[in-house]
């Protein structure tokens, strides 16, 4: 159940990028992301109180508390990477760094986690994982390349620090502070970067409602995440959102478009196999240990 939960939550990651680029193209990138903060830390706060929970009634070690910065790291990363080098790259090594740091993760049990330990028959399928990657790097930058494979350990941080909290506060909490605090550290850093070009005077809503609803998107997507990484190995879990995503934003592009990326296409069909061959291998080594 919770490998479907994934990929459903890749499926809505895809949804979500769609969504906020449209109202990326119509503020900015960087007012973009504020508005979407806001509107996610209102459906959450509206949840917050409809369960009577009190997000500041107790305290726990500071670092839980930065899921929301650093995912505002990634939208920055992203954004340094954009125009440098292709989309297909971005999402290949943002894979790379999610990989890499999932099976650290696992490998060592950080922050708690539950440890599984990467054996050499895993390497077929590691493999397998890093062909699936080649083909979508079609374009080089040494720059955008190292900012888009930071992007990727951002975007496991940042779930895996939520999570943490989420398992002693709640799912809820969790994800009110890490809307709340994204907001604090996004506003300020995007004003410096927007100085002089503000959407909030003269400022004129887009009839096309579902643009607005990228955060409300946020808000389910990071929900499930709280969940998925306390039950689901980081590198499972950053492979079954990876397959989710890829092939929902293909049938997005194509309907939408009318563009179908080969390169995008062989590149999730193989990270699949590579998912198919790492799970075969783990399955029967555990009967083997049995």
């Amino acid at each position: 159940m919770y490998y479907i939960l994934s990929l459903l939550s890749g499926v809505l990651i895809s949804v979500m990028v769609a969504v906020n680029g449209g109202l990326s193209d119509l503020y900015g990138l960087h007012w973009a992301t504020v508005f979407i903060h806001i509107t996610g830390l209102i459906l959450i706060g509206i949840l917050v109180l409809v369960k009577r929970e009190n997000p500041f009634a107790s305290r726990h070690p500071w670092f839980l508390y930065l899921g929301g910065a650093i995912g505002v790291l990634n939208v920055l990363f992203a954004n340094l990477a954009f125009g440098r080098i292709s989309i297909s790259a971005i999402l290949a090594l943002g894979l790379l760094g999610q990989s890499i740091s999932g099976l650290l993760i696992d490998h060592f049990g950080l922050w708690g986690l539950q440890q599984r330990r990467f054996s050499k028959g895993n390497l077929a399928g590691l493999i397998l994982i890093l062909v699936g990657i080649a083909p979508m790097l079609t374009s080089f930058e040494f720059f955008a390349m190292l900012v888009s494979f930071g992007g990727g350990i951002s975007v496991v941080l940042s779930r895996t620090l939520n999570a943490k909290l989420s398992d002693v506060t709640t799912v809820r909490t969790s994800t009110f502070f890490n809307y709340i605090i994204g907001l604090a550290v996004a506003l300020p850093v995007f004003l410096f970067f927007e100085t002089g070009n503000t959407p909030f005077f003269g400022f004129r809503p887009s009839t096309d409602w579902f643009l607005y609803t990228g955060g409300l998107l946020g808000v389910v997507v990071i929900m499930l995440a709280n969940v998925l990484v306390l039950k689901v190995s980081a590198f499972y879990l950053t492979l079954l959102l990876f397959i989710g995503q890829v092939f929902t934003g293909i049938l997005i592009d194509t309907v939408l478009d009318g563009v179908f990326s080969f390169n995008i296409f062989l590149g999730g069909v193989l990270v699949s196999a590579g998912l198919v061959a790492n799970q075969l291998l783990d399955r029967r080594r555990d009967r083997l240990e049995e």
